[in-house]
């Protein structure tokens, strides 16, 4: 099996320096969380923008951030923007235990998910690996929940959880604060407390 895989997030790890507190341990900026880290803590080979098939959306509650959590239905009509970071398979599976509430240190299977397009850990968030297809010849891998879109209700996010998510997308997709306004307002779940113009002025009082 491959040696490095890429990791796409399309929640608040598209930024770097959200990333690290997985990678490296530690509380990320506005977190509420201090994370344990990876057994390898060195940075990502590459990370690379990347849209993925599918729909992002938000529901339950994040112990990290309060208010929504984002989750990707891959079977959902639509388009996900995702920045993957190129990381070695155990970085991976630290990465996707973190994400579990899972201590990490142990090597997750991956074969399943890598042959067949999905793997199923555990019934909780974060416990679901969906393999989207291959990108310069590593699998392209992400981290969701095993619902649908529609079987649970949403919840928007907090202002704190969408400012790590523009943060992500003007650093690997270079959107204005528009586009990633409008983008964020038509997600399921958010749509439930947001809107394009809030969303922008949000971001334009961060800004200043």
């Amino acid at each position: 099996m491959t040696e490095t895989v890429w990791y796409a997030s399309y929640g608040s790890n598209m930024h770097l320096s959200r990333l690290r507190s997985y990678l490296a341990g530690g509380t990320p900026e506005g977190g509420a969380m201090t994370l344990p880290g990876c057994r390898h803590r060195a940075e990502p080979l590459r990370s690379v923008p990347l849209m993925l098939p599918g729909v992002q959306y938000f529901a339950t509650e994040s112990l990290t951030w309060t208010g929504g959590r984002a989750f990707y239905d891959p079977d959902a009509h639509g388009a996900t923007a995702a920045r993957a970071h190129l990381v070695t398979i155990d970085q991976f599976c630290d990465i996707a235990a973190q994400e579990m509430y899972r201590t990490p240190g142990t090597d997750l299977d991956l074969r399943e998910a890598i042959t067949h397009g999905r793997s199923t850990l555990g019934p909780g968030r974060y416990e679901t690996i969906v393999c989207t297809g291959t990108f310069e010849g590593h699998p392209v891998l992400t981290i969701t929940a095993p619902w649908r879109y529609t079987d649970l209700p949403g919840n928007p996010p907090s202002a704190a959880y969408i400012r790590h998510l523009a943060a992500g997308l003007i650093e690997s997709h270079t959107w204005t604060v528009e586009k990633i306004a409008a983008y964020i307002a038509t997600r399921p779940g958010a749509d439930l407390g947001w809107t394009a113009t809030t969303i922008a002025t949000l971001l334009g009082c961060q800004a200043t």
